[in-house]
C-alpha cells in the first residue's frame, strides 16, 4: 500500500467530555480542594513567620530603647516608679517639686539617685518613711560620697546649709545616704542614694 492510499489523519484532541476520565464537576471539586489546601498550607507557615518577624522587630526597638535609657548619664527630670521607689526604699513625698532621678546597675550593687525639693513637713515624712528622723541629721555633714556626687552630676559646695546621714539596713534591704539642702529650712532640697547590694 502506498502513502497516498493511507493518509495521515490528524490526531484529534480527546473530547471534552472525556477529559481525564473525570466528570467536570470531579475536576471542579478536585481544583477547589487543592486551592483550600494551599490557602491554609499558606496560613500555617505565612503567619507565624509575620508574627515572628513582628516580634523581632519590637524586641529589637524594646532592647534600643533599653540601651539608650541604660546609655543616658546623670538625673533627669521626672519621678521613678513606684515599683523603683519601693525596692530602693525612697518614699517621695507626694507633694515633691522639682523630681530628678537617675538609676544604675552592676554586678556589685543597684543604685537609684534622687533629688527633690519638699517642704519642711515632707522632709519630716520622708525621713520617718525611710527609718530615721530628723534629729539623725548633722549640721553641716555631706553623706554623699565623691563618687555618686559625680553619677549624678551633683555639687555640694560651701555657703550651703547642708545636713546629712546615712541610714543602714541589712542586707538585702538598701541602705540610703541622704544630703539635704537645709538654706531654705521651710523648701529643704534632699539628695539621696540608696544602694542596694544583690
Amino acid at each position: 500500500m502506498t502513502a497516498a492510499e493511507h493518509p495521515v489523519v490528524p490526531r484529534q484532541s480527546t473530547p471534552p467530555e472525556e477529559g481525564d476520565g473525570r466528570p467536570p464537576e470531579t475536576r471542579r471539586h478536585l481544583i477547589r480542594r487543592r486551592l483550600i489546601t494551599a490557602t491554609i498550607i499558606v496560613l500555617l507557615i505565612g503567619v507565624p513567620a509575620g508574627y515572628l518577624l513582628i516580634s523581632a522587630g519590637q524586641s529589637r526597638r524594646s532592647g534600643q530603647d533599653k540601651a539608650a535609657e541604660a546609655a543616658a548619664q546623670g538625673l533627669r527630670a521626672g519621678w521613678p516608679s513606684r515599683m523603683l521607689r519601693r525596692i530602693f526604699e525612697v518614699p517621695i513625698p507626694g507633694y515633691a517639686t522639682e523630681v530628678q532621678y537617675y538609676e544604675t546597675n552592676n554586678w556589685k550593687a543597684s543604685r537609684m539617685y534622687a533629688q527633690f525639693r519638699t517642704t519642711s513637713a515632707g522632709l519630716d515624712r520622708f525621713l520617718t518613711d525611710v527609718g530615721t528622723g530628723r534629729a539623725a541629721l548633722e549640721a553641716g555633714k555631706v553623706t554623699i560620697g565623691a563618687r555618686d556626687t559625680k553619677i549624678a552630676g551633683w555639687y555640694f559646695g560651701d555657703g550651703v546649709s547642708w545636713a546629712g546621714t546615712t541610714h543602714t539596713n541589712e542586707d538585702p534591704r538598701p541602705t540610703q545616704d541622704i544630703t539635704v539642702d537645709m538654706t531654705d529650712p521651710m523648701s529643704p532640697v534632699v539628695y539621696v542614694v540608696s544602694a542596694a547590694t544583690p
